[in-house]
């Protein structure tokens, strides 16, 4: 029987925080990474690159299971959002937006596997875009979330909040890059129902 891990209870302060904002301490994590622009729901650049990136995080997992008997789930995708003034942010403007699309790795993962599971993923599945697909390591450290429920597109409110949350506790977000986690399956998933966790990286002073 293969050994199973379970990141939704080990991660379970990064990934399932409350309704409202709330203050965590994001520990440095590696990620599987691909970028682009633009609005994501008018680029098909960025449909392509989630694919890709499921595509690699699933080859991944059953390369590591097959060969060292050691199970676990996918995490979900995240994505990292931002502009170049970060005091220009808008979600009324996502042309403008530069991103990050990404998932989380655990431990076991090291870049050998993931070169080994790239070949593999382009050899059954062809995607031109696992070829830039990198496996990096992301530190946040302090970090502001809540979680979301409902349509992307009625965020706006939270975002404010979870930014009135920081600047009451005398933090500064200016450089920092506006983070969500998606855990729900869009295709699968009503609208209301969608859960979202909104996370901003803040500093001191």
């Amino acid at each position: 029987m293969s050994e199973k891990m379970d990141w939704k209870k080990e991660l379970k302060s990064l990934y399932f925080p409350p309704a409202n904002p709330t203050t965590v301490e994001v520990p440095p994590m590696n990620y599987l990474m691909l970028d682009g622009h633009g609005d994501p729901n008018q680029s098909p650049r960025y449909q392509a690159v989630v694919e890709a990136l499921f595509s690699l995080a699933y080859t991944l997992k059953f390369a590591i299971k097959k060969a060292e008997g050691l199970d676990y789930a996918v995490l979900p995708p995240e994505g990292l959002w931002w502009v170049e003034d970060m005091g220009e942010f808008s979600v009324e403007r996502k042309e403008d937006w530069d991103w990050t699309m990404m998932i989380a790795q655990p431990s076991p993962v090291t870049a050998e596997w993931v070169e080994t599971a790239r070949q593999e993923a382009l050899k059954k599945k062809g995607l031109a875009l696992l070829a830039e697909a990198r496996f990096e390591m992301y530190a946040e450290g302090r970090c502001a979330q809540l979680m979301h429920t409902g349509p992307y597109a009625a965020e706006a409110p939270n975002i404010a909040r979870l930014h009135a949350y920081i600047q009451a506790q005398g933090g500064r977000t200016e450089g920092l890059k506006h983070h969500e986690i998606y855990l729900s399956d869009v295709r699968k998933t009503a609208p209301e129902k969608l859960k979202t966790v909104i996370r901003q990286p803040y500093r001191n002073g």
